[in-house]
């Protein structure tokens, strides 16, 4: 018996899709009562294993607020490109934290923040702390206690 494998790219855009329908918190039958199929159907297309047509991919991004192009780019709005789609789903470590809760809430909390300069704050601060944690323990006295304002 011959099984069919799923094509690379038909994979990565149905994760694309889960993790953006995941991102605006949308169930799959939520997606497949408003694209007109079932949520079995949303399973596969998430999958990769059924194809989706080029009409219900504009459908689905109409849903998820986004445009077609989304589920093909890789990162930072780069298109996607063959090489590489092969590797196993946890060698993207930025795919694999955005489909944990952690990831999820993050990123849903984040995304309300209508203030384009609080959010490059934080996102500094962010790398600040990942930047710290990375040199080891020594650098924690560096960091202000944001715990008191003044740093008292």
């Amino acid at each position: 018996m011959n099984v069919k494998t799923p094509n690379a790219i038909d994979s990565y855009v149905g994760a694309r899709i889960r993790t953006r329908r995941q991102l605006l918190g949308m169930s799959q039958e939520r997606l497949a009562d408003q694209i007109g199929v079932t949520f079995q159907q949303v399973q596969k297309y998430e999958k990769g294993i059924n194809r989706i047509g080029a009409s219900r991919l504009q459908r689905i991004a109409e849903v998820l607020h986004t445009s077609p192009s989304f589920f093909f780019e890789q990162s930072d709005s780069e298109p996607l490109r063959l090489q590489g789609l092969d590797l196993p789903n946890d060698a993207d470590p930025v795919a694999e934290f955005l489909r944990t809760k952690e990831g999820l809430v993050l990123n849903r909390a984040f995304l309300k923040i209508g203030d384009a300069d609080v959010r490059e704050t934080i996102i500094a601060l962010v790398k600040a702390m990942a930047q710290a944690e990375s040199r080891g323990p020594t650098l924690e006295a560096s960091i202000p206690d944001v715990t008191h304002p003044l740093g008292e």
